[in-house]
C-alpha cells in the first residue's frame, strides 16, 4: 500500500474489495443455484413476475375503475406468487442470500467511490470571500414548516450585521423586486432563507447586479443547498458564510425568462401541480389526474421538445435541469455532483402501454421510454399559447415556444468554508472504478 494514502483512501479501498468480493460472490452463488435446480424456469417465473408487477403498477396510475383495482391485485399477487413457487422449490433461502450479497455489494460500492471522492476533495471549494458591508437577507417565515422561527435565523443574521427582510405571507408579494428595492438601497450581498422558487428569483437579481448570493436551508427539500454542500439540518449554518465565507460560480438556469436553481418540469407533473388539491392531497390528486394525461389522447397540450435542435419522442413528461443529475435511473433524482458545466440536463419520458410501464420499471434509465442527455438549450412547444410548467415546484404557465437555456458561472454563490456536504457525492456507481479503487493504484479510477 502506498505510505502517502490517507485513511480516506485506505477506507475507499477496503469498501471496494468488500463490493467486489460480496458482487462476485452473489453471481457465483446464483450460477449455482441455476445449475442445481430447473434454472431456466426459476429465471421465467422471476422475470414473469417482475413483469406482471410493473403491468400492475402502470394500471394502478393509468386506470380507473376495475382495471386500477385489478392492477392493484396484479401488483401485490405477482411478487407474493414468486415467493409462493420459490419457497415451494426450496430456493427462497438462496434467493434471500442472493439479495442479500448484491445489497452489500452496491452498499460497499458507494461508500466506497464516496470515500474516493472526499480523498480529492480539493472540488467546489471555492475562493476566499471579500467582506461586505451592507449584506440583505429575505427570508419566509413560512417556509419549512416556520424553520425561520424555530432555528431563529433572524436575531442570528441582525447579530451577524444582516438587515432582514420578512415576507408578509397574508398577502402576495414580488420577491424579486423587494431584492431590486435592496440592491438600490446599497445592498452588497442578497441572500434568501426560503424554498428553492424564492431563492431563483433573488439568485437572478444578484446575477443581474454581479452581487454574491447566499442560500440558507429554510425551505422543505432544499434541493439547491443540498448540492452547495450546505447543512440541510441546520440553516444557520449558512449563516457562517458571512464571518468565514469561499465563493463559487454557479449556473443559473432560465425557462421562458423565468430563473430556475433546479429544475423546469413539462407534461404531467407540470399539469397536476397547477391544482389546487394537490397542495392538501399530492398522492390523491396524482391518482385522480394521471389516467387522463397519460392516455394517447390525454387532457392538456400534447409537447413538442428539442434538445440543442434534436426532436424529442412526445415527451409525456420532461424535465429539464440546472447541471445533469449524477443518478440517472431514478429520473431526475439524486445529486448533482457540479453546478458550474455550463449544462441542461433533460430527462424525457415517453411511455407506449403496459409493456413500456413494465420495460421502464425493470430498466430505468435504460428502458426505450427515456432519453437522457445533456443541452444548452431546450424548446418546449405545443398547439397552444400556454403551457403548464412547474418551476423549482412552482406551478406557472408560461407562453409558447418554452426556451430553456443556461447561463453559465452568473452566481456568485458564497457559503461556509467548512460545509458538511461539499465533497460530489457519486451516486451512479461505475463498477470500472469500483474495480480500479479495489485492486490498483488510488487515485487512477476513471472520472
Amino acid at each position: 500500500m502506498d505510505p502517502a494514502d490517507t485513511r480516506d483512501d485506505r477506507r475507499a479501498r477496503a469498501l471496494a474489495q468488500l463490493a467486489v468480493v460480496c458482487a462476485a460472490a452473489s453471481v457465483i452463488y446464483l450460477l449455482t443455484v441455476v445449475l442445481l435446480y430447473d434454472g431456466a424456469r426459476l429465471l421465467l417465473i422471476g422475470a414473469a413476475t417482475l413483469v406482471l408487477a410493473a403491468i400492475g403498477g402502470w394500471w394502478i396510475v393509468s386506470r380507473r375503475g376495475p382495471l386500477r383495482w385489478i392492477g392493484a391485485a396484479l401488483a401485490i399477487a405477482a411478487p407474493v406468487l414468486m415467493i409462493v413457487l420459490f419457497t415451494r422449490d426450496g430456493v427462497w433461502f438462496d434467493g434471500m442470500v442472493v439479495t442479500a450479497l448484491w445489497i452489500l455489494a452496491l452498499l460497499a460500492a458507494r461508500a466506497a467511490l464516496r470515500k474516493a471522492a472526499a480523498a480529492r476533495a480539493a472540488t467546489t471549494r471555492g475562493v476566499p470571500a471579500a467582506p461586505v458591508q451592507r449584506p440583505v437577507l429575505i427570508m419566509n417565515p413560512k417556509s419549512g414548516d416556520g424553520k425561520v422561527g424555530r432555528f431563529h435565523l433572524v436575531e442570528k443574521a441582525e447579530a451577524l450585521g444582516a438587515k432582514v427582510v420578512l415576507l408578509d405571507v397574508s398577502q402576495p408579494q414580488d420577491v424579486a423586486e423587494l431584492a431590486r428595492a435592496a440592491v438600490r438601497d446599497g445592498a452588497d450581498l442578497l441572500g434568501v432563507a426560503g424554498g428553492d422558487g424564492t431563492q431563483a428569483l433573488v439568485a437572478a437579481v444578484a446575477a443581474e447586479h454581479r452581487l454574491p448570493f447566499l442560500v440558507l436551508s429554510a425551505g422543505t427539500r432544499n434541493h439547491f443547498a443540498m448540492d452547495l454542500g450546505l447543512d440541510r439540518d441546520d440553516p444557520a449554518a449558512g449563516l457562517d458564510a458571512l464571518r468565514d465565507g469561499v465563493e463559487l460560480r454557479v449556473d443559473l438556469g432560465v425557462a421562458g425568462g423565468r430563473p430556475f436553481v433546479n429544475t423546469a418540469s413539462f407534461g404531467a407533473y407540470a399539469q397536476i401541480v397547477q391544482s389546487e388539491e394537490y397542495r392538501n392531497s399530492k398522492s390523491g390528486t396524482m391518482l385522480n389526474q394521471l389516467p387522463d394525461l397519460l392516455a394517447d389522447d390525454g387532457e392538456g397540450p400534447a409537447l413538442r421538445a428539442q434538445s440543442d435542435g434534436d426532436q424529442l419522442k412526445q415527451p409525456q413528461v420532461l424535465l429539464v435541469t440546472n447541471n445533469p443529475y449524477a443518478e440517472t435511473e431514478t429520473l431526475g433524482g439524486g445529486r448533482r455532483p457540479r453546478l458550474d458545466r455550463g449544462l441542461l440536463g433533460v430527462v424525457a419520458v415517453h411511455i407506449e402501454g403496459s409493456l413500456g410501464a413494465a420495460e421502464l420499471a425493470m430498466l430505468g434509465a435504460s428502458s426505450r421510454a427515456v432519453t437522457v442527455r445533456t443541452a444548452h438549450e431546450v424548446r418546449v412547444d405545443a398547439d397552444a399559447t400556454t403551457i403548464p410548467v412547474a418551476l423549482d415546484g412552482e406551478a406557472l404557465q408560461l407562453d409558447t415556444p418554452v426556451v430553456c437555456a443556461i447561463r453559465p458561472s452568473v452566481l456568485r454563490v458564497r457559503v461556509p468554508r467548512d460545509r458538511p456536504g461539499a465533497v460530489p457525492t457519486p451516486v451512479k456507481i461505475d463498477w470500472r472504478a469500483v474495480g480500479t479503487l479495489a485492486f490498483g493504484r488510488f487515485g487512477a479510477e476513471p472520472e
